[in-house]
């Protein structure tokens, strides 16, 4: 166990910056690997935080030079640092980049049209300006979350620079569903039951209809911390073994106390309760079908994965995989990290 004391001494009187920073040092401390850690200024000078991380143990840097690069993206509200439990792993055989998503993080926060396809526009269009100022040609595309459904849109828009698209309980695929009668409802049978949304989920929708998303974090000004730990105690519990203290429900709570702009141009891509304004199931037959697909979807998340299975339907099943990782919620890469770090270097290695 890691005493993180540090953390827990970090006042809030400190620039939020300066504290996403210090934390992200702590968070980092364990990475074995080489670890570059910069921003990358895109041609509108907006900057996007960016980690690479290589495996210093490769005798010849030109050999993973050769692999195709993995770029991992969050979801909604999160952060590099997310991934601590994966970047050493999925490292060892190729580069790894993880960025924070314009808007979110350590990245710049501009502004977001009021426009929900404008809006998506300006997400995907921040991530191919980083790709050309990184210098990536290809990539493998992984992307949790909200990232998913970008990375998905991403990949429709640039299939030439995805080599394989990755999505781990990707939000904003299904369709918003219409009413049903009882009669219609008494004759459907659901082949599989998922939980319930948790009470956090539910507190974030309530909130949603109303403000923007985060924005009872920022208004609990000092007391926000407590609150992201009372709302998701989760995230300590999926890092115990490495932090002893709240380090990463601080990082989490600092990455989303800045000036709103990311979650903006999130809401104006949501409608009532969390559907996607433009569901990504409309769109997914036009990703090519020589582009490898793999949807990861944790046994226990409030995603449903049957979004999955339409996909499979969509695309004939032609180069596409649905996969369900046991015991583990929508933080799938966290909940089972040892099982989601195995099937991602498999994917990877069976790439190049």
């Amino acid at each position: 166990m890691i005493a993180m004391t540090l953390a827990a001494a970090i006042t809030h009187s400190l620039a939020g910056g300066v504290l996403i920073i210090t934390l992200l040092c702590l968070i980092t401390t364990g990475i074995q690997n080489d670890l570059w850690a910069r921003f990358v200024t895109l041609p509108n000078q907006d900057r996007i935080w960016t980690m690479t991380i290589t495996n210093k143990a490769v005798r010849k840097p030109a050999e993973q030079a050769a692999k195709i690069p993995l770029v991992m993206v969050h979801g909604f509200g999160g952060g590099v640092g997310l991934w601590i439990r994966n970047l050493d792993t999925l490292s060892q055989s190729r580069p790894v980049y993880a960025f924070d998503l314009l808007g979110f993080g350590r990245s710049s926060r501009p502004h977001f049209p009021s426009d929900a396809t404008k809006a998506e526009e300006q997400f995907v269009n921040s991530i191919e300006q980083w790709r050309q100022s990184v210098g990536l040609e290809n990539m493998i595309l992984l992307g949790h979350s909200l990232g998913g459904y970008l990375a998905t849109s991403y990949a429709i828009q640039y299939p030439s620079r995805v080599s394989h698209l990755i999505l781990v309980d990707p939000w904003g695929f299904p369709e918003r569903p219409q009413p049903v009668t009882e009669g219609a409802q008494s004759q459907s049978a659901e082949v599989v039951k998922r939980p319930r949304p948790p009470g956090w989920v539910k507190a974030f929708l309530t909130v949603f209809s109303f403000f923007n998303p985060l924005a009872v974090i920022r208004a609990a000004g000092p007391w926000g911390p407590g609150l992201v730990h009372r709302l998701r105690p989760d995230f300590k519990s999926k890092f115990d073994d490495i932090f002893d203290d709240n380090t990463m429900t601080q990082y989490i709570y600092h990455c989303n106390a800045q000036t709103p702009s990311g979650e903006v141009g999130f809401r104006v891509m949501v409608e009532h309760l969390g559907w996607a304004k433009r569901p990504m199931l409309q769109r997914i037959h036009m990703l090519p079908p020589s582009m490898p697909l793999t949807m990861l979807y944790g046994e226990w998340s409030w995603v449903d994965s049957s979004s999955g299975d339409r996909v499979l339907q969509i695309r004939n099943q032609t180069n596409t995989r649905v996969m369900l990782i046991k015991d583990a919620s929508h933080h799938v890469y966290a909940d089972q990290p040892e099982e989601f770090n195995k099937v991602v270097q498999n994917i990877c290695n069976s790439v190049n």
